[in-house]
């Protein structure tokens, strides 16, 4: 995607951007992490099971299971936005999609201590190999300077070319969800990576 565009039900599309710098982008990680070892210590961070095993089905004719979920204990979402990222690991085939699933739980400390995170979706790979995560956030600036930020990171183990992110601001997680059809758009994204058509 090269700019904004309009899309019913959740506003703006925010297009994706380059990643951060890496100064900035590792002071933003180290933030992350110092507020992962606070949130864990006042045990404000939990997998619940409800949505494990759930399948996401996109426009683009690939599915992913959720193998996990996080979420954070934290006051009301004030600006409500989702955040969809995808990327396809280098060299991970067969078994070594099972084996990264499991290593995946220590990447938390890269995620939930962000500004504004609220939740995370964890999808396993589609059926072209590339992984998703669905997040809710407080904020759609917020989300997308960790989307950036993250980059840094993803491009050390992902095909090269193969990240993306999309912001829709508007948006909580569950509406999505259940709702699938407010991401009705225009005709050129009717097949988008991140366009969801069903959630069973």
């Amino acid at each position: 995607m090269d700019g904004s565009t309009r899309s019913p039900g959740c506003g703006t599309v925010v297009a994706e951007r380059p990643p951060l710098a890496y100064p900035a982008a590792l002071q933003a990680l180290a933030g992350c992490f110092a507020n992962v070892v606070r949130l864990l210590g006042q045990r404000r961070l939990h997998l619940p099971r409800g949505r494990v095993g759930m399948r996401l089905r996109f426009t683009d004719g690939t599915s992913a299971r959720v193998y996990r979920e996080t979420v954070v204990d934290r006051g009301p979402t004030l600006d409500p936005c989702v955040l969809i990222v995808e990327f396809r690991l280098r060299a991970v085939r067969g078994r070594g999609h099972a084996a990264f699933r499991v290593e995946s739980m220590l990447n938390t400390p890269l995620f939930a201590g962000f500004p504004g995170f609220v939740s995370k979706l964890w999808l396993a790979h589609d059926e072209r190999g590339r992984y998703r995560g669905v997040y809710e956030w407080d904020g759609p600036r917020r989300a997308e300077n960790y989307a950036r930020a993250l980059w840094r990171v993803l491009a050390l183990v992902s095909v090269r070319g193969s990240i993306h992110y999309v912001v829709l601001p508007g948006l909580d997680r569950d509406m999505l969800l259940v709702r699938p059809g407010t991401l009705a758009g225009k005709a050129e994204d009717e097949a988008a990576w991140w366009r969801l058509a069903q959630a069973a």
